[in-house]
């Protein structure tokens, strides 16, 4: 690769010319618009590309995250000119080495999270030869609200709004607009499943890496009878025209009282719940069907993708609210019939298992271990996909809480050990197996937004290869077979209506 010179980095993309920073080698473009301000007319709207400017715009700090919920601590400030949809590129070379390119799409329950959070710099990232892409999308219920006049999935649209501006312009930053790669976790992951979906995301890239991908999909009708409930905070009906009147602001809140009381609306099923009062919709056109329903009948074809999971998926969420220790054999005995396709079926598989196991076990099957193996099988029907299972236990919170929690991925995929969340998975001093084990994550998705190939075999139906992500990753028969079973003839629907509880 090409050094980068002293001075701060210049480019010119199809809006107009770009002032970067340059940081540790890398070339940095913060806050980059890709599309218009989604407020005035455009609020509540589909993404409008952006326009163009004279001169040279500055690109050396974030943009502002979108408006946000503050169910988990999370602060719904945002830019009062409402120029959320930006992105950030991260290049080690800005000649012309067609680097590969990796977007990514950050998770935060389709609710909160921005593109500047710091433990997506892609410093680390991009100095092991990739071009590095974070973007910001509407969430909550600006992204994801059913609103009567609104288009469905927003935050999605978005999604491919930014993913169109890379295809446009990622090739003055050095890289290969033919090798993109989308790569997310959690919500994110779950959007890039939605993406693998969506016919507007056709041809957009050509990979994708969905780390722990959740089963939230929505139907129409149980989206709408959420966004009615939303509008009905705000004594308003469910009608885009005029919730756009309102502040952002007084919107997402709206939200989130919904979400505060969603224990006592039965008719929303389990969405109520796991309290997931926003998630992409299968509308039947931004998104005609579940994803994995999709790849099954040929969607997507020509992208190849990584997908897996962490062992203990749910632990995180437990240790956050403080259940650990404390899940009674009723809690235990509502969360099997709510979420397990055979209540009786899971205990005698995992006999001998306590009751606060079996809780865990379901949520984490239900919300992020069987939906990511359901896609490496719908899609090894008409492509290729690889498996892994994060088995490393975070050290984080005294070294045997967390185990290998939902998140663990995040810091060991960019390699930023310190930053945000990472202090609390790895603890204040990250023991060195993470940066090996950070080293090794960061290598095989290199390696495959490269060449497709991140070093273990493909998944199939016979023997399962996945990789066994730990101290000394090996690549075993999928481990949870257990699981795997139990859940073989659940169909992972959209969330309906009047569904059970």
């Amino acid at each position: 690769m090409s050094a980068i010179g002293s001075a701060d980095p210049e480019v010119r993309v199809s809006t107009g010319r770009l002032r970067g920073r340059l940081e540790d080698g890398v070339a940095v473009f913060r806050g980059v618009p890709f599309a218009r301000p989604p407020v005035g007319a455009l609020r509540l709207a589909a993404p409008v590309p952006a326009e163009a400017w004279d001169g040279v715009r500055e690109a050396a700090v974030f943009g502002p995250p979108p408006p946000q919920s503050r169910l988990l601590g999370s602060s719904s400030a945002s830019g009062v000119d409402g120029d959320w949809l930006t992105l950030n590129v991260w290049t080690p070379d800005l000649g012309d080495a067609r680097l590969p390119v990796m977007v990514w799409i950050h998770g935060g329950g389709y609710m909160y999270g921005w593109s500047g959070d710091p433990v997506f710099d892609g410093r680390v990232l991009a100095r092991d030869g990739v071009v590095v892409v974070t973007v910001n999308y509407r969430v909550s219920a600006e992204g994801f609200g059913h609103f009567h006049g609104a288009p469905a999935n927003r935050g999605l649209l978005d999604q491919v709004a930014a993913l169109r501006w890379v295809r446009d312009n990622i090739a003055a930053f050095g890289a290969d607009p033919d090798r993109v790669t989308v790569f997310g976790e959690s919500a994110g992951a779950g959007s890039i499943a939605a993406l693998m979906a969506m016919p507007s995301a056709t041809g957009l890239f050509r990979r994708a890496i969905a780390q722990s991908v959740p089963g939230l999909f929505f139907s129409a009708e149980l989206a709408a009878d959420i966004a009615t409930a939303v509008a009905g905070e705000l004594g308003l009906p469910p009608l885009a025209g005029e919730l756009a009147r309102l502040s952002p602001e007084r919107l997402i809140d709206a939200g989130d009282a919904v979400a505060g009381k969603m224990d006592g609306c039965p008719q929303w099923g389990v969405a109520a719940h796991v309290r997931t009062p926003f998630a992409p919709v299968v509308d039947g056109e931004v998104l005609p069907a579940v994803p994995w329903r999709s790849l099954v009948d040929g969607a997507a074809r020509e992208v190849e993708l990584i997908v897996g999971h962490n062992r203990d998926e749910y632990r995180l969420f437990m240790a956050i609210s403080g259940d650990i220790g404390n899940i009674a054999a009723e809690r235990a005995a509502t969360a099997l019939r709510v979420l397990a396709p055979d209540p009786e079926a899971y205990r005698a598989a995992y006999l001998g298992a306590g009751e606060e196991r079996l809780y865990e076990l379901v949520h984490s099957d239900w919300l992020f271990r069987m939906p990511s193996v359901r896609l490496a099988e719908a899609r090894q029907r008409h492509g290729r996909a690889h498996l892994y299972e994060l088995t490393w236990p975070a050290p984080g919170m005294g070294g045997d809480v967390l185990g290998a929690c939902h998140g663990l991925g995040l810091p060991l995929t960019f390699g930023n050990l310190t930053a945000g969340v990472a202090r609390l998975l790895l603890g204040q001093e990250p023991p060195p197996a993470a940066a090996d084990l950070s080293a090794r994550v960061r290598a095989a998705w290199t390696a495959f937004a490269t060449s497709g190939d991140p070093g273990w075999p493909a998944y199939e139906p016979h023997n399962r290869h996945t990789w066994i992500v730990d101290t000394k990753p090996r690549t075993a028969a999928y481990p949870e077979e257990t699981s795997r079973e139990l859940w073989a003839g659940h169909t992972f629907d959209p969330l309906a209506l009047g569904a059970r509880p």
